[in-house]
């Protein structure tokens, strides 16, 4: 798990946490039941207050994204629809295979749409 945090960033602290875990998590590189570090570890690996994490942690776990099992830690949730976590991960897939062909984003979306529209029913 690679985060990294900007000191000199407009974005908070604890959002740029937050922000980076759930896109780990919504990408499948932290697969449901993975452990997280504990609040106080990731705080001194990142060289923050503890509370900046927690709070990171909190909006995570408020959002579905982690569930906190007490003493036992905090992991990534299950229960997430599992139709919508692989259609996510297909969605992550094309974002890095446009990216990687030089499609511009409007272009990639352009062509998401008109595949959904064409396999509307009649």
């Amino acid at each position: 798990m690679r985060i990294s945090v900007d000191l000199d960033s407009s974005v908070p602290p604890y959002e740029q946490v937050r922000g980076q875990l759930a896109e780990l998590i919504g990408k499948g590189r932290l697969p449901v039941g993975t452990r997280l570090p504990t609040v106080r570890q990731l705080a001194a690996d990142l060289n923050l207050a503890p509370n900046t994490v927690a709070r990171a942690y909190r909006e995570l776990e408020g959002a579905g994204l982690l569930e906190t099992r007490g003493r036992n830690g905090t992991f990534v949730a299950p229960g997430r629809d599992d139709a919508l976590d692989r259609l996510q991960r297909a969605a992550a897939d094309y974002a890095v295979q446009a990216r990687r062909l030089g499609v511009p984003p409007d272009a990639a979306l352009a062509l998401v749409r008109a595949a959904l529209d064409a396999s509307r029913p009649g």
